[in-house]
């Protein structure tokens, strides 16, 4: 009995030491985090990624910008992560409804997430909020579209691939239609509770008055108008030659419609928030015949990148892309070079990495959809051509 007792105690001892093997700690080694370049991690490694965010909307009356923008950032993303052969960019984009508190909410939630870089918010009212918070928590953003001097005016780490309201876009309207002399008495049009439209509508006036133009009349409207027949009205006794529209499309829909029942027929000059217009659910792309606008984006370019772009735009997501979805396109490229040139590693913290994008974008030059030979300067604002382009059967036309 004791020979046995003694057996037992003997196999419990030795199945207790192989246990205590078994549970025994393995030291393990970091992960490696992806290089900067283009060189493919070793095997065993577990690269992380830059993880990249962005507000705009995805719902609700402005949601072909915020989607537009989603879908031309995901290619880009999608393109690098396959080129390098790990993934470089994990992208993030939240719904803000066009909202400025929705946004800054979508913020945090990103912020949460790790966000490190930020593409901002997809309209200017909504970044405007979020820029004030990319930059207290100092994380650098680069917004497609957001053109409002508000979003970028004294923040170092906010900048804009987009043309700025004041002075670039509405000036350089101003300024296109006194040399190409396409009129002389000119209205405005624009929507007085929106800094988007304002910032364009105060540059126009200025730089209209150095080229020589006649603003012979200013009508305004608010969130929510309908009704635009007796701004119309007004323009029409005026007799302004070409109406300029510093606003998004779907109130320029309505303008164009109750116009042409109404008899009046101006020129029409819009701005890059009127591209999506065509596509407008519901609406007759007629009614926007002849339309013009500046943007640096043409879809029907036979340029060979632009071409491939559309392409697998079309292919995924059976539309054509306009210029908002090329913008983010080019920032997520943009945003890829800086990181290569200034030897950024997805371990680092977004302060480090906002340091390293403020100093970066400011000295290089970039190619991209929207622009050929694109600089930044301190303000965060971009320096790139624009061209006129006119709607002729359906398609935007260049005119220069």
């Amino acid at each position: 009995m004791k020979k046995t007792l003694a057996l037992v105690l003997a196999m419990c001892m030795l199945a207790a030491c192989f246990a205590g093997c078994g549970s025994a700690k393995t030291e393990t080694a970091e992960p490696t985090a992806a290089p900067a370049g283009d060189a493919a991690p070793s095997a065993d490694a577990a690269p992380a990624a830059f993880k990249i965010g962005g507000t705009g909307p995805l719902t609700g009356g402005a949601a072909i910008y915020g989607n537009a923008v989603a879908n031309g950032a995901k290619i880009a993303v999608d393109e690098i992560n396959e080129a390098v052969g790990y993934t470089y960019f994990d992208l993030r984009i939240e719904d803000d409804a066009h909202d400025a508190e929705k946004a800054v909410n979508a913020y945090n939630a990103l912020k949460d997430w790790g966000m490190q870089l930020s593409l901002g918010s997809t309209t200017s009212t909504p970044c405007s909020a979020t820029a004030a918070e990319t930059y207290a928590d100092r994380i650098f953003a680069l917004t497609p579209s957001a053109s409002s001097p508000a979003v970028i005016e004294g923040k170092d780490n906010v900048f804009q691939m987009c043309f700025l309201d004041y002075p670039t876009q509405g000036g350089a309207s101003a300024q296109y239609i006194g040399t190409m002399k396409l009129a002389t008495k000119v209205g405005i049009l624009w929507k007085n509770d929106e800094d988007y439209s304002t910032g364009l509508r105060n540059s126009f006036v200025d730089k209209a008055a150095e080229m020589g133009l006649e603003i012979v009349s200013e009508q305004t409207f608010t969130e929510g108008n309908a009704d635009f027949s007796v701004q119309l009205t007004e323009l029409q006794n005026a007799g302004a030659e070409l109406v300029f529209l510093p606003m998004y499309y779907q109130p320029a829909s309505l303008i164009f419609a109750q116009a042409a029942a109404m008899g009046y027929a101006p020129k029409w000059f819009g701005v890059d928030g009127m591209d999506g217009i065509l596509t407008m659910e519901g609406f007759d792309p007629q009614m926007a015949e002849g339309v013009m606008l500046l943007t640096p984006f043409n879809a029907d370019s036979k340029e060979a990148k632009t071409a491939a772009f559309v392409a697998k735009y079309r292919e995924l997501y059976g539309d054509t892309p306009n210029q908002f979805a090329a913008d983010a396109y080019d920032c997520i490229y943009a945003y890829k070079q800086a990181l290569d040139a200034a030897g950024a590693t997805p371990d680092m913290s977004n302060e480090e990495l906002c340091d390293l994008m403020i100093k970066t974008f400011t000295s290089m030059t970039f190619d991209g959809l929207t622009g050929t030979g694109m600089t930044w300067d301190a303000t965060g604002a971009v320096s790139k051509g624009a061209h006129g382009c006119v709607i002729e059967n359906g398609a935007y036309v260049g005119l220069d």
